[in-house]
């Protein structure tokens, strides 16, 4: 009998009758339900009613009983943050409350949640429980009995679980066991110990025998010398109930065999883990950037019981390509999966990527070999900085706090990423945001420092586990651009000691744990990339030459300089001497702006050597806040207080990064890649950040958008006194303009000026004159005059170089005669600046009061006006009484 007639009817028949019309219309439903249980997976996502506790009978739990009680936790989360929720801790991040914390990394932690399981999940063919992030050595118990011992916090673990659900109150329970306790017995009983990376200076742990390097798990938990030692665990990713009746698809990878302008020959590798061998339908669907949506592949397809792999092959003509920022637009395709039995879908899934060609270039020339990137065939000279964890506690990482940073990259005129080994592999938000925004990525597997245990088969199989996981789940990002094996220990290694101390000390354990090393990041990785990666490359370690003899080279590879900051302690001209291939980390540290200080410091608790300020100064190779003092006094002199020294660390590090990334521009053809240490922060404290951890920009990254930009002019003057200057093209096309130099004294009188059409190839840095200090100055003053160099070229933002000829301390600076006036403009505010006389590093500030600027950290040349825009839901009393203005030997408050 048709039920809808029945219910079309009802109202008219006899109670009964009604009854026997709801039966049918439930048994309609119930049909709906199986219809649908018969379909894709269902995933169910145990997110809710988690509790956690210290676990009882732990050496830590007399002393923080309160840490014992049963309370609610957040997954995913971490302990800290869970602590943190409940007050019984305080800010991890606020004062100076470190040491007081470390007994939570050496304590063992117990979750629980109980959740009922959907009927489709108890009596489906195959369910599994899915871990996507534990950290670290885990214990995990489903309804009493145990299911998994993990111990990599990289991988995800996938736990068959069909036959041990109930339908109502599953009791799922993991144990975290602190990684300081569990390994430490077997690191003390090494006669000689493996080098690490930070000592920690609260005794949680021994300095002579550190457990970081033994573990899979963010080697930043245990202390860097940007952020805090809080050795986490947690659930740090979502816990999943997968659970199906037929088809599973694990995986569909976008292959990228050839990508031209013509044409794009695509393989779509499908995984799929079927229950039961049989005929099966395949759709697969392509949907374009300008969203229409085709058919792409139809096919019947024999499945066998178990894993299968089946490859589609596609061809696109007239691709829309995917170029990176600054060269052409970066449009997306979707391709979704299906597979049915004909009637019913029975599994989906789906990818996005852009398509385009990419290739680390190494080609032999006369003084070693050449390394960059060529996307879509065009060299691109990689400009940006390395990114660090965004978090000490990533759980907490929002997809909008990433938006703010990575859409600063972008509007620095970045290009290229390179993501640290230190931390974890960066999330799906992460590279969504810069494959939208045109952002390359070098990826490093995590390993950040020190040496591993790499000669342990065990170790080795943990580590190629976790990097097959992440390869294949970065793969379709056209982002992507290198997966590179680690972080500086190749070099460590070779040049800073451990090596020879170990070679030494017992030579056959030497050779083992060096040979060890050479399989994992030599062999190893680069199988995994070489088979999971779609074509990537991959690179052993950076810096290196790819495991030649000579690593951190000029000649070859890429290069870390740390020679400048770091020992010896060079002053910023000494960047102009290092002429790498590919310069990969160097930099200059800097406190944030003030109301970044004022968020984990009362003002009456900020000073140079206050203890608070000490504890959110990490560098660890020398005392911070000493080494950069050294840096503002090499060209500013010493600062009046604090204060003056938070904006004279932000004057001295945008001018020190400034020099060498025009440096390396200026260096191209042979030097095709300049990426400063860093971009982001882990928490509010001083750092080589260019962007806080707030999202506030430094001085830096204001100075970052004018030497990253795709047309510039490098006035760069040498410690010899010499200047060259170097006109620069990122553009494919060529550009033409104006270049005009002007000497003039501080107070404004104009000495001398030139004004010459310019052309500037495509892809090219052309140096096009070079001055002697007698040339530009005459007999002009040298502590008073200065020499400008503009850049004005068709359709681009000007481009202007000064060029100093004493350092700022020793020149007689005149009174700047700043003004600024705020206006309503629009929804927001204008802000006309204008100057008497020269003002060199002129900063905006407003306070307390939120506010941004459209540029600052600026130069102004005398009698010149600048009108920039302010955003602000401040009403304009509160902004005009909380402007301030800086520039060098000048402030004012308005």
């Amino acid at each position: 009998m048709d039920c809808a007639l029945l219910e079309g009817c009802a109202m008219n028949m006899p109670v009964l009758f009604r009854v026997l019309v709801r039966l049918c219309a439930g048994i309609g439903l119930a049909l709906a339900a199986a219809s649908a249980m018969a379909g894709t997976p269902e995933r169910q996502v145990i997110g809710k009613g988690w509790s956690f506790r210290l676990l009882p009978g732990h050496a830590q739990a007399a002393a923080h009983p309160e840490a014992g009680t049963w309370r609610k936790a957040s997954v995913p989360g971490t302990v800290h943050t869970d602590l943190f929720a409940h007050r019984l801790i305080p800010d991890p991040y606020v004062g100076a409350p470190e040491a007081g914390l470390q007994w939570i990394g050496l304590a063992d932690w117990e979750y629980r949640t109980s959740f009922d399981a959907p009927r489709s999940a108890v009596g489906a063919a195959r369910s599994e429980l899915v871990f996507e992030g534990l950290d670290t050595f885990a214990e995990v118990w489903l309804n009493g009995g145990k299911l998994l011992d993990a111990d990599n916090a990289f991988r995800t673990w996938r736990v068959p679980v069909q036959g041990k659900l109930r339908a109502k109150g599953n009791e799922l329970r993991i144990v975290l066991r602190s990684p300081i306790a569990k390994l430490l017995p077997q690191v003390q009983a090494m006669p000689h110990k493996l080098a690490g990376n930070y000592p920690s200076p609260y005794g949680d742990e021994p300095r002579d025998a550190m457990t970081a390097n033994f573990v899979r798990k963010p080697g930043y938990h245990y202390g860097w010398d940007w952020g805090p030692r809080y050795v986490t665990a947690g659930i740090w990713k979502p816990v999943v109930l997968e659970s199906w009746d037929a088809v599973r698809i694990p995986d569909l990878q976008l292959r990228q065999d050839q990508v031209s302008e013509a044409k794009a020959d695509i393989v779509a590798l499908l995984s799929a883990d079927a229950v039961h061998g049989g005929s099966f339908e395949l759709r697969l669907w392509q949907t374009s950037p300008d969203g229409k949506r085709t058919l792409a592949a139809q096919q019947r397809l024999a499945l066998q019981a178990g894993s299968n792999r089946v490859e589609i092959p596609l061809h696109i003509e007239e691709p829309q390509r995917w170029f990176p920022n600054g060269y052409g637009a970066q449009p997306l395709y979707r391709f979704e999966l299906e597979i049915s039995d004909g009637k019913t879908v029975l599994a989906r899934t789906s990818a996005r990527t852009g398509l385009r060609s990419i290739e680390l270039r190494r080609e032999p020339d006369s003084k070693g070999t050449s390394f960059y990137f060529a996307v879509n065939g065009i060299p691109v000279f990689a400009k940006g900085a390395n990114t660090i964890p965004f978090d000490m506690f990533q759980p907490r990482v929002s997809k909008a706090q990433l938006r703010r940073v990575l859409e600063s990259a972008r509007d620095a005129n970045m290009n290229f990423l390179r993501s640290w080994g230190g931390g974890y592999y960066e999330s799906e938000d992460f590279y969504d945001l810069a494959d939208e925004l045109g952002l390359l990525v070098w990826q490093d597997f995590m390993f950040g420092g020190g040496m591993q245990p790499a000669y342990d088969d065990d170790f080795r199989a943990s580590v190629v586990a976790e990097a097959r996981d992440n390869v294949r789940r970065l793969r379709n990002h056209p982002s992507l651009a290198l997966w590179c094996g680690n972080n500086e220990e190749e070099i460590a290694w070779k040049y800073w000691g451990p090596g020879k101390a170990l070679a030494e000390a017992d030579p056959a354990f030497a050779r083992k744990v060096w040979d060890g090393y050479v399989q994992l990041f030599g062999t190893d990785l680069r199988k995994v990339v070489a088979e999971e990666g779609g074509g990537i490359a991959y690179w052993a370690s950076s810096p290196s030459d790819d495991l030649a003899e000579v690593a951190n080279t000029p000649a070859s590879g890429d290069m870390h300089y740390w020679e400048v900051w770091g020992n010896p302690a060079h002053p910023p001209s000494k960047y102009l001497e290092i002429t790498p291939r590919f310069m990969s980390e160097y930099g200059l540290q800097a406190w944030p702006v003030q109301r970044t200080v004022d968020a984990f410091a009362r003002r009456s608790e900020q000073g140079i050597d206050t203890p608070v300020i000490e504890a959110h100064q990490k560098f660890m190779a020398g005392k911070g806040n000493e080494r950069l003092m050294k840096y503002v006094d090499y060209e500013f002199g010493p600062p009046r207080d604090f204060a003056h020294f938070v904006y004279l660390s932000q004057a001295a590090q945008a001018e020190g990064i400034a020099l060498a990334a025009l440096h390396h521009r200026a260096s191209r053809p042979y030097t095709m890649g300049s990426l400063y240490w860093q971009l982001n922060d882990v928490w509010p404290g001083a750092s080589w950040s260019s962007v806080d951890w707030f999202g506030r920009w430094k001085a830096l990254h204001f100075h970052a958008r004018r030497f990253y930009a795709p047309v510039a002019v490098a006035a760069l003057r040498g410690a010899e006194g010499g200047t060259a200057v170097t006109l620069l093209n990122d553009r494919t096309r060529a550009v033409q303009g104006e270049l005009r130099l002007r000497v003039m004294s501080l107070d404004g009188q104009l000495l001398r000026e030139e004004r010459k059409p310019v052309g500037i190839a495509a892809l090219s840095a052309e140096k096009v004159a070079a001055y002697t200090d007698a040339e530009l100055l005459g007999s002009a003053d040298p502590a008073s005059t200065v020499a400008v160099f503009d850049l004005q070229a068709e359709g681009e933002p000007a481009s202007r170089s000064v060029v100093y000829f004493r350092a700022a301390k020793e020149m007689q600076w005149p009174h700047a005669g700043l003004r600024a006036e705020l206006q309503r403009d629009g929804k927001g505010y204008a802000l006309q600046l204008h100057t008497e006389r020269f003002a060199r590093a002129v900063w905006i500030d407003f306070g307390d009061a939120d506010a941004e600027l459209s540029d600052n950290a600026m130069t102004l040349l005398p009698g010149e006006s600048v009108r920039l825009r302010v955003s602000s839901k401040a009403a304009l009393p509160v902004l005009r009484k909380a402007l301030q203005l800086r520039s060098f030997v000048f402030s004012k408050t308005r």
